[in-house]
């Protein structure tokens, strides 16, 4: 019923950017809340920025300054601009819907790292 498509992950050195693109489609609520997490091998899954659909934003203190949420409401699409990107910041990304009911939606994952 409803999905998400993200796109952008990649390979880039240490201070590189790489921006992630997250396209819902389907029974999409216009009152929602889509963000992004982030996981990497043998740790825990973390909140990495979440934007409502009118428009406050939520950052993890990692990435704070260095990582832009954004979201197009016409095209149900969340962006992650990331900047000065360092080699923790190495993880699957993981796009996100929550309709503020107990079902949340997920992306399939994409894959960014950073190294030199």
């Amino acid at each position: 019923q409803v999905q998400l498509v993200e796109s952008g992950g990649g390979l880039v050195q240490p201070g590189g950017s790489l921006r992630l693109s997250c396209a819902a489609s389907g029974s999409i609520f216009s009152i929602n809340v889509m963000g992004w997490y982030r996981q990497a091998p043998g740790k825990q899954r973390e909140l990495v920025a979440r934007i409502s659909s009118g428009g406050t934003t939520t950052y993890a203190d990692s990435v704070k300054g260095r990582f832009t949420i954004s979201r197009d409401n016409a095209k149900n699409t969340v962006y992650l601009q990331m900047n000065n990107l360092k080699p923790e910041d190495t993880a699957v990304y993981y796009c996100n819907l929550n309709q503020y009911t107990s079902v949340d939606y997920w992306g399939q994952g994409t894959q960014v790292t950073v190294s030199s």
